[in-house]
């Protein structure tokens, strides 16, 4: 197996929110500002103060972390076992494609909303550059292979990752919570593109 150079680092996605101004309003009240409290690794975007509780035909998960800025329309990204717990069946999806997706009930210390579509089982993907994407030579869209050692004990080959290109981002391999567990990966690991198998 040959690895490309150098090495990606992860980035573990726990199960999130992000939220349209218009239901930051309804569910924090009129005039809310998100509060940042930490930035993540992709410029310009923040983990919130603010929580919020989901809820499912089966269930509820509570203390959701919502992340910002605000977006155009409200996204969820769940794990598959967070999808169970609600008693739904969202598709994996591609950040921004809400096309069928499907919804479930939010709520915050100040109201409620009823989302008809937007939870996904977010698609794990690369974020980088257009300077990083000659490095790797790929292009955005592009899918690949990655592997992660782990902690050696449970080495993994990640199929179906997808390439996002944007002058905006910062290099770093995204997947979620139970992804990560499978594989005994933690945030930072080093990962590798493999350029031949």
């Amino acid at each position: 197996m040959k690895l490309k150079e150098p090495a990606i680092k992860a980035g573990v996605s726990n199960r999130h929110i992000h939220l349209s101004a218009e239901d930051i309003e309804l569910l924090f009240g009129k005039g809310h500002q998100l509060t940042p409290i930490k930035d993540l690794g992709q410029p310009g975007q923040f983990a919130c103060d603010e929580k919020v509780i989901i809820v499912g035909p089966k269930g509820s998960l509570t203390g959701i972390r919502v992340l910002g800025p605000a977006r155009k329309a409200t996204q969820i990204e769940v794990s598959r076992t967070d999808a169970f717990m609600l008693g739904i069946k969202p598709p994996i999806k591609d950040s921004g494609d809400h096309e069928n997706t499907v919804g479930l009930t939010v709520v915050g210390p100040r109201g409620t909303i009823v989302l008809k579509s937007g939870v996904m089982l977010a698609k794990r993907h690369i974020h980088m550059t257009p300077e990083d994407s000659l490095v790797y030579g790929v292009k955005d869209k592009d899918i690949v292979m990655v592997y992660c050692k782990g902690d050696g004990t449970r080495k993994t080959i990640f199929d179906d990752v997808l390439i996002r290109v944007h002058p905006t981002y910062a290099l770093e391999f995204h997947v979620d919570v139970d992804e990560a567990n499978a594989a005994i990966l933690n945030n930072n690991d080093p990962v590798y593109i493999i350029e031949e198998l």
